[in-house]
């Protein structure tokens, strides 16, 4: 049974890494070459590919998608941290209807407000900067659901009331007590939100046209001439913005799993 089930393992992990072997196969060809059918095995283009990359200022790119994503994670985890330890552990009169409007939000596709996003930035004087795609995440309400769930399930209210009776303050007890309980949550979101945030191509095309802020995204749907689209270029910008991400997952995949399963078996 055991073997079956590793061979099982086996099979969809080879599976799920085909089209990540086809992009960097793809990334070694000539564009029009890639018509002829998919290739299998490294051709001799990719000293090209890569010259088309970095010739069009793929470094600042790769820079301004770093920004981007680390700031989001900053923003997102800690006010959804603090919204999750609000509506979990303070009783008052809103608080079942935050909860309710948490949740609803969520069902609403962010499309809807889009536009009305992009006028309010552009009042602010944000438009065509970085600033509009890193403060949209400051309102995430799948961030803010997580971790009022996590934290109601993972953080006991007497220690929470044990801290109050020695006189520790509200932040001390969120900063000294609740944050160190709760970081397999916080690896959980921080590791959801920069996968987003990194991949995030919409905002980024909408809210910027100056070429000195686009990221990664919107640079690889870029690439290419005039006339011509080069896919294989786009296919090596591709592999190498892919490295931060798994990087990201490999350093994260135990605690994010433990994140996942908090509070999914009760004793």
């Amino acid at each position: 049974m055991r073997i079956l089930l590793w061979l099982l393992l086996g099979i969809i992990t080879i599976v799920s890494l085909i089209p990540f072997y086809v992009m960097l196969m793809m990334s070694t060809y000539f564009t029009e070459d890639i018509y002829s059918g998919i290739p299998l095995l490294p051709g001799d283009y990719l000293l090209e590919n890569l010259k088309t990359v970095f010739k069009s200022n793929f470094f600042r790119v790769y820079t301004n998608s770093l920004i981007v994503s680390v700031s989001a994670v900053l923003i997102a985890v800690s006010i959804s941290a603090m919204i999750g330890y609000a509506l979990s552990k303070f009783q008052f009169r809103m608080n079942r209807f935050l909860n309710y409007f948490i949740i609803v939000t969520m069902m609403v596709p962010s499309q809807v407000g889009l536009i009305g996003y992009i006028i309010e930035m552009k009042n602010l004087g944000m438009g065509n900067t970085l600033m509009p795609v890193i403060l949209s995440w400051a309102g995430t309400s799948f961030g803010a659901f997580f971790m009022v769930q996590f934290i109601k399930d993972t953080v006991p209210n007497e220690i929470i009331e044990c801290a109050r009776m020695d006189g520790c303050s509200e932040p001390s007890i969120f900063i000294r007590i609740v944050l160190p309980l709760i970081k397999p949550g916080l690896a959980t979101l921080s590791t959801l939100v920069f996968l987003w945030s990194w991949n995030s191509y919409l905002l980024p095309l909408v809210t910027i046209n100056n070429a000195k802020w686009y990221t990664i995204p919107v640079f690889v749907s870029t690439l290419g001439a005039v006339y011509r689209t080069d896919y294989s270029a786009q296919m090596a910008a591709l592999a190498m913005a892919t490295l931060p991400v798994l990087i990201v997952f490999v350093l994260g995949s135990k605690t994010f799993i433990k994140g996942i399963t908090a509070g999914a078996v009760k004793g």
